[in-house]
C-alpha cells in the first residue's frame, strides 16, 4: 500500500509500505477515504515529538470503510463507514474510566505515534469498538474528519480546561486550526468577549468571520500584545486564556493577560521549555492546565454537527488527492503564504 512516511527533519515521502494486519482480537483494518494533516504532524517532522520514531507512517485523523475486524469487535463490521478518533481507548482501564483516554494503558495516542497512522491507504485501529464512531447520515465526510482531533482538542484542552463560562472574557493566543476550533466551540458557552491574537492577518480576518469580538496582531511583540488585550478588558485581563501555539513567547503572553482568578489552558505542543513567571503570578489565584485530547466530547460534537449547530467544514481551505500528499505537506507547512487552515486529503 501507499503511505506517507517521516523520512527526516522536515521531510516526508509517499512510498510503499506493508499492509497492516489484525494482531489483537479488538483490532480493525480501515480502508481510508479521507484524512488531513495536523499541526502536531508538523511538530513531529520538525523533531519536536521524541516519542515518534523516524520512519513512522504519519497521521491520526480520518474517515474510512472497515475492511476487516478482529473476532472480539462487536459494534462494527466489514463495510461500515466510520470516523477514526485520534485517541484509541480500551474503555475499561483506570484512566479510560476517568475519561482520560489519552492515557489509556493499552491505547492513547497510538496512530502516527506508536503505530502507523492514517495517512495511508489502510490503517490498523486498536480497540475498535471504543475508538471508532458511526457517521451521522447526510453529513459531508470531509467535515467529519475535523472531528477526529482539532475540534475535540479545541473544546477539551482549550474551552473546557480554561473554564469558559457565560459572561466570561476569553483570549485565544494562536489562530491556527485548533485555536479556531476553540473559538467556534467557546461560543457554545456564551462568553461576553472573545479576543484572538495571532501574527497572521488572514487568520485574524477568519477569526472575526467566525465570531471573535476583537483581534490583535502580535507581530510587534509580547508587551504590545499584552497592552492591547488589557486595554480591551479595563486593565484586568481575561478570565480564560487559551495558549494554542506551543512556543515560549505565546505562553509568556498568556501569563501577562490572565485576570486574577483566571485559568490558563495550554493547548499547544511545546518542543522547548517555556518560562513560568511565578514572581508575577504567585498571588493571582490563577490555575494553569495542560491536557492531551481525550476525544470524550466526540459524541456531543457529532450530535451538534448532525443538528447543524456546528459546521467543521468552515476550516477546510485546501483539498488534495492522496497522490499529492507531499504537495499538501508543503502547503500546510507554509500556511501563511497559502492562506491554509486545514487541508483535506481524498484517497484516489
Amino acid at each position: 500500500m501507499k503511505a506517507v512516511v517521516w523520512k527526516g527533519k522536515n521531510e516526508v515521502k509517499l512510498q510503499e509500505e506493508p499492509m497492516p494486519k489484525i494482531e489483537a482480537p479488538t483490532d480493525a483494518i480501515i480502508r481510508m477515504k479521507k484524512t488531513t494533516i495536523c499541526g502536531s504532524d508538523l511538530h513531529i517532522i520538525h523533531g519536536n515529538v521524541p516519542s515518534v520514531p523516524m520512519g513512522r507512517i504519519m497521521g491520526h485523523e480520518g474517515v474510512g470503510i472497515i475492511e476487516e475486524v478482529g473476532p472480539s469487535v462487536k459494534t462494527f463490521k466489514k463495510g461500515d463507514e466510520v470516523l477514526i478518533t485520534a485517541i484509541s481507548s480500551c474503555a475499561s482501564c483506570s484512566y479510560c474510566r476517568r475519561g482520560m483516554n489519552s492515557h489509556c494503558l493499552t491505547g492513547g495516542w497510538m496512530l502516527g505515534n506508536s503505530l502507523g497512522g492514517t495517512q495511508a491507504e489502510y490503517v490498523k485501529v486498536a480497540h475498535a469498538d471504543s475508538s471508532l464512531y458511526s457517521l451521522p447520515e447526510g453529513i459531508d465526510t470531509g467535515a467529519l474528519v475535523m472531528l477526529s482531533d482539532i475540534f475535540p482538542t479545541g473544546l477539551e484542552c482549550g474551552v473546557l480546561n480554561a473554564k469558559v463560562s457565560p459572561g466570561g472574557t476569553v483570549a485565544i493566543v494562536g489562530a491556527g486550526p485548533v485555536g479556531l476550533a476553540a473559538l467556534i466551540t467557546a461560543q457554545l458557552y456564551s462568553p461576553s468577549q472573545i479576543i484572538v491574537v495571532d501574527m497572521d492577518d488572514n487568520r485574524l480576518a477568519v477569526s472575526r468571520d467566525l465570531g471573535a469580538h476583537h483581534t490583535i496582531n502580535n507581530k510587534s511583540g509580547v508587551e504590545d500584545a499584552a497592552k492591547a488585550v488589557l486595554a480591551l478588558t479595563n486593565g484586568i485581563g481575561c478570565d480564560s486564556v487559551l495558549e494554542a501555539v506551543g512556543v515560549p513567547a505565546s505562553f509568556e503572553l498568556c501569563q501577562k493577560i490572565i485576570a486574577p482568578g483566571g485559568t490558563l489552558a495550554n493547548i499547544g505542543v511545546h518542543g522547548t521549555s517555556a518560562p513560568l513567571h511565578l514572581e508575577d503570578l504567585w498571588d493571582h489565584n490563577i490555575s494553569i492546565t495542560t491536557r492531551l485530547v481525550d476525544t470524550v466530547t466526540l459524541p456531543m460534537l457529532l450530535k451538534l454537527v448532525a443538528a447543524k449547530r456546528l459546521d467543521p467544514s468552515k476550516l477546510i481551505t485546501h483539498r488534495f488527492k492522496f497522490s499529492e500528499m507531499e504537495k499538501a505537506y508543503a502547503t500546510f507547512g507554509n500556511a501563511a503564504k497559502h492562506k491554509a487552515l486545514k487541508v483535506l486529503i481524498e484517497f484516489d
